[in-house]
């Protein structure tokens, strides 16, 4: 696959397809994984929507709807979208050899790149801060609560591996982790509005009277926020060492669309016959 780098300044963001192709998987395959990822997320969701919604003894539908201040249900709902938007953008380009997201605006292109770094990095801190600070045992006496809580705070995690090592992604700019954090902050602001319209702190150790006070609040968050720019340090790490093991070591440059392929054939043999 050969692409004029000076082209990029032009054409789409991503002219090598990086986003919709991987080393190890044809992108029909990709895209496929990709949609069931999402398929089952998206189930996941909605059945622990309907269950709150059915058997909360108090509150019903509204308590349910509760949910939507956690930072882990929001982040979530994000793989889900994700893996939907990139299915599609992996099954258009598998199908034509151009991806939807080449047509998109260069500033959308650019909000996919952070779309990735958002689900490659929350679902990390998230598994990092329920089992190691939230979880205290024993374990679920009810299976449905094990599921959900396996499904949502631990192979999140497993989803964003995935998109990690098998596709074919590049590091991501470093100007990503400033956005990680707004986005931190943003929440921050969310779980605290939620404390003043719903009478509830989201999660313990934001309430004053459990964490021990605002200092250790701070410390916290803090915390937190460091761990989310180690996060995304240690993934652009491992990204470009699948890229150097893969790309450099084992000459696995990617699995292209046969459009793709015979498009770039035809471009080689058009600048021979120049």
């Amino acid at each position: 696959m050969r692409f004029n780098p000076l082209a990029s300044l032009r054409g789409p963001r991503d002219p090598s397809h990086r986003f919709e192709t991987s080393w190890l998987l044809p992108p029909a395959i990709l895209a496929a994984v990709r949609a069931l990822f999402s398929i089952y997320i998206f189930v996941t969701l909605i059945f622990v929507l309907v269950w709150d919604g059915m058997h909360k003894s108090l509150g019903g539908w509204v308590t349910a709807g509760d949910q939507f201040v956690y930072f882990t249900v929001l982040t979530y709902w994000g793989l889900a979208f994700y893996f939907a938007v990139a299915a599609v953008h992996t099954a258009t380009y598998a199908h034509t050899g151009a991806a939807l997201l080449d047509r998109f605006p260069r500033s959308l292109q650019h909000l996919h790149a952070l779309f990735y770094s958002t689900v490659t990095v929350f679902p990390f801190v998230v598994t990092a801060v329920y089992w190691g600070k939230l979880y205290t045992g024993p374990w679920f006496p009810v299976t449905f609560d094990a599921w959900r809580n396996v499904s949502q705070h631990a192979s999140n995690s497993g989803f964003a591996l995935f998109e990690i090592v098998v596709s074919r992604t590049a590091p991501q700019p470093w100007v990503h982790v400033v956005c990680l954090l707004v986005l931190l902050a943003l929440y921050l602001a969310l779980a605290y509005i939620a404390r003043v319209t719903k009478g509830f702190y989201v999660y313990s150790f934001l309430d004053p009277s459990q964490s021990g006070g605002s200092g250790i609040i701070a410390a916290y968050v803090f915390g937190i926020a460091v761990a989310c720019a180690l996060v995304f340090a240690v993934v652009q790490g491992i990204i470009w060492l699948r890229q150097w093991a893969t790309e450099k070591k084992l000459g696995m440059e990617g699995k292209f669309a046969n459009a793709d392929r015979q498009a770039d054939s035809l471009e080689a043999a058009e600048t021979s016959k120049a």
